[in-house]
């Protein structure tokens, strides 16, 4: 059995992709490398066929008709041999010594019989023309050592878990039922969300394995493309506040995490709505609101009525004037976009 099984999704990939194979590459026979093409019209499955021969039982080519990137993870989750499973895009890459470092830990976590549910790592900001590279630690969270929920720090507004960060163990993937909506942008946020209430056991190692490229025109985290694919966001948004029953998460401290995530990811998707400046997208943003309302009254009114929330909806001029304040501030902090 392989120790740890990555999926790297791949559309249009060939300008990027090698650079991030190469990255996986050292980790040798412990790994599987799946890479995932999505039904792409370059030369990205020619590339993808070129590895898998040149390293058998190592990498492996999977080709599909376009999906998107969820149907990419899916696909990757569904053919994963490995104990772990982690999702790395093709434009992004792994540090090599954190990497081995990483590995080294799991097999030794393995060789103990204490499998973590959770494996959590740094993720580095590679943001193109920035000199100073900004990284993202997992605030509040015990250092080199198994720990649960009840282990976990003071909870920071507005941090959370990305999937440059998670390594999850693959069998809880499978018990949590994860499928990740097709042709929609911005699923991450669920891939990460929804198996948090099966997570009861967590090692967090802190080392900048994931570098997380920022830069492209077309990326999806840029501010004007997010803008342009606010349906998606809003979708992604619904799905995460009706797929999880949150108020019956047993666990306090996961329930408070999880309300946070949903916290700054709702907040995100209101400010893209006010920064459009369109009243088709506050007209959005309002029928999000209205759809939460009558899915779950409680977890809406608990959602409305939480401190972002309050400032990112007020009426008129001002609250449009403190949104778009909140989402430059959050940007500069935080480096993304």
């Amino acid at each position: 059995m392989k120790l740890l099984s990555f999926a790297v999704p791949c559309y249009n990939s060939e300008a990027y992709m090698e650079k991030c194979i190469e990255s996986l590459l050292p980790g040798g026979k412990d790994v599987e490398i799946l890479i995932v093409d999505d039904g792409s019209s370059d030369r990205t499955a020619e590339i993808a066929d070129a590895y898998a021969e040149r390293y058998p039982g190592i990498i492996r080519a999977i080709h599909q008709p376009n999906g998107g990137h969820g149907a990419a993870v899916n696909t990757g989750l569904k053919n994963a041999a490995g104990i772990y499973f982690k999702v790395v895009d093709s434009d992004d890459w792994l540090d090599r010594d954190s990497y081995l470092r990483v590995l080294k830990r799991l097999r030794t976590l393995i060789k103990l019989n204490t499998l973590p549910d959770m494996f959590l790592a740094n993720y580095v900001y590679e943001k193109e023309g920035s000199k100073h590279k900004k990284v993202m630690r997992q605030k509040g969270f015990p250092k080199e050592k198994m720990f649960g929920w009840d282990d976990v720090g003071h909870l920071v507004k507005g941090h959370y878990i990305l999937m440059h960060s998670v390594i999850y163990r693959t069998q809880m993937l499978h018990d949590c039922g994860l499928q990740l909506p097709e042709h929609t942008f911005y699923v991450d946020n669920i891939y990460v969300y929804k198996p948090l209430p099966y997570v009861n056991n967590m090692y967090y190692m802190d080392v900048d394995l994931y570098r997380y490229y920022i830069g492209r025109e077309d990326q999806s985290v840029n501010e004007q493309t997010m803008i342009r694919r606010i349906d998606q966001q809003i979708r992604v948004n619904k799905i995460m506040f009706a797929d999880v029953n949150l108020l019956a998460v047993k666990d306090k401290k996961c329930r408070r995490y999880m309300f946070n995530y949903l916290e700054i990811v709702t907040t995100i998707t209101v400010t893209l709505a006010i920064l459009s400046g369109t009243k088709e997208n506050l007209n959005k943003r309002d029928e999000l609101w209205a759809y939460m309302k009558q899915t779950d009254r409680q977890l809406y009114n608990k959602l409305h009525h939480s401190v972002i929330s309050r400032y990112m909806n007020l009426p008129g001029r001002t609250g449009r004037f403190l949104g778009k304040v909140a989402y430059r501030i959050s940007r500069k902090v935080y480096g993304f976009n």
